[in-house]
C-alpha cells in the first residue's frame, strides 16, 4: 500500500527504535535499573538471541511480499510445534507420545491449508517457515537465559541488551541486499508519522512477548497468539480482501483444534504440579508440627526425670 518492499530496513528501523527508547529509560529517565551483564554472558546468551530474532524478523517480514497475510498466520500455527521440538533438544520439554501425535495433527492442519492456498509461493513458504525455527528457538534460549541462569530480565532490560544486537546483525544482509537499491532510487518519501506509529507497536509487541515468556514459557506464549492469528485471518479477508478459501480455514481448523488441545493438556499438567506443591507443602508443614510435638515431650520428660 506505501510501496515500501524493504523489510531489511522496516525492521531495523524497529529495532533503532527500540534501543533508542530503552536507552532512554534507563539512562535518562532512570525508570528501570540495568542488569549486572558480564562479557561472558552476553556472548553465550544475548548474541545467540540477537542473531536468531534478527533472522527470524528478516525471513517473516520478507514472507509479506510473496505470501498472503492470512496464509502467513496460518504457517505460524507450526510454531507450538517447533518449540517443543525445540525444546526437547534443549531439555525444557520432556517428549511425550502424546504430545508428539497432537504436534502432527497440527502439522497435518497447516499442509491442508497450504494445499487450498491460492496465491502459494514456495520461496515465500521457504522464507516463513525458516523465520518459526528461528523464532522457536530463539524463544527457547530467551526461556533459558531468564529463568536458568539467575539473571533477572524485566522487559525494558531486555530490548536494551537485545535490539543494539539484533540492529548489528541487520546492518551486514541490509548492506548487501537493500542498501545498493534505496541508494539508486530517489523517489522515495519517508513517512515519518506512519513509521513512527509502526515502530511504536514494534516496541509494544516486544514488551509483551518478553515479559510474557519471562512470567510463563515460550509455549504459552505461541499457544495464546493463536488468537491474535484469527483476528489477523480475518482483517486480511474483510479488509485487505486475500482470498481465503474452505481448503485454507479447515486445515487451519484442524491446527487451531490440536494446539487448543495442547493448549489444555498443559494447562492440566500445570494445575496438577501445583497441588503436589500444595500437598507436599502440607506434608512437611505437618512433619515440622510433629518434629516440634516431640521435643516438647523430650523436654519435659527431661525434666520430670530431674
Amino acid at each position: 500500500m506505501y510501496n515500501w518492499p524493504y523489510p531489511i530496513s522496516l525492521t531495523m528501523i524497529h529495532m533503532l527504535f527500540c534501543t533508542v527508547l530503552a536507552h532512554v529509560i534507563i539512562h535518562v529517565m532512570k525508570l528501570v535499573e540495568p542488569c549486572k551483564m558480564t562479557r561472558d554472558i552476553y556472548i553465550k546468551s544475548v548474541i545467540p538471541i540477537g542473531l536468531l530474532y534478527s533472522l527470524s524478523l528478516w525471513f517473516s517480514n520478507s514472507a509479506y511480499i510473496y505470501l498472503s497475510v492470512s496464509f502467513i498466520q496460518m504457517l505460524k500455527a507450526l510454531m507450538p510445534v517447533c518449540v517443543y521440538t525445540i525444546g526437547i533438544l534443549f531439555k525444557k520439554e520432556k517428549f511425550s507420545k502424546n504430545v508428539m501425535s497432537n504436534m502432527v495433527a497440527i502439522s497435518l492442519g497447516v499442509c491442508i491449508a497450504a494445499y487450498g492456498e491460492a496465491k502459494f509461493s514456495t520461496f515465500g513458504v521457504v522464507l516463513q517457515l525458516s523465520a518459526v525455527c528461528f523464532e522457536a528457538t530463539r524463544l527457547v534460549l530467551i526461556q533459558i537465559l531468564l529463568n536458568s541462569k539467575g539473571i533477572v530480565f524485566n522487559p525494558i532490560t531486555s530490548l536494551y541488551y537485545v535490539a543494539p544486537c539484533c540492529l548489528g546483525f541487520l546492518c551486514i544482509p541490509w548492506y548487501i541486499v537493500e542498501f545498493p537499491v534505496l541508494r539508486d532510487t530517489s523517489s522515495l518519501h519517508f513517512e515519518y508519522v506512519l513509521f513512527g506509529m509502526n515502530s511504536l507497536c514494534a516496541f509494544a509487541l516486544n514488551l509483551a512477548v518478553f515479559l510474557l515468556v519471562g512470567k510463563t514459557s515460550a509455549l504459552t506464549m505461541n499457544v495464546a497468539g493463536v488468537v491474535k492469528d484469527w483476528l489477523l485471518i480475518a482483517f486480511s479477508w474483510g479488509v485487505i480482501k486475500d482470498n481465503v478459501t474452505g481448503v485454507n480455514l479447515f486445515g487451519y481448523v484442524v491446527a487451531f483444534l490440536g494446539v487448543g488441545y495442547y493448549n489444555h493438556a498443559k494447562l492440566q499438567a500445570l494445575k496438577a504440579k501445583e497441588a503436589d506443591k500444595k500437598v507436599l507443602g502440607t506434608d512437611d508443614e505437618s512433619g515440622k508440627l510433629l518434629e516440634e510435638q516431640e521435643g516438647e515431650k523430650s523436654s519435659k520428660k527431661s525434666e520430670l526425670d530431674d
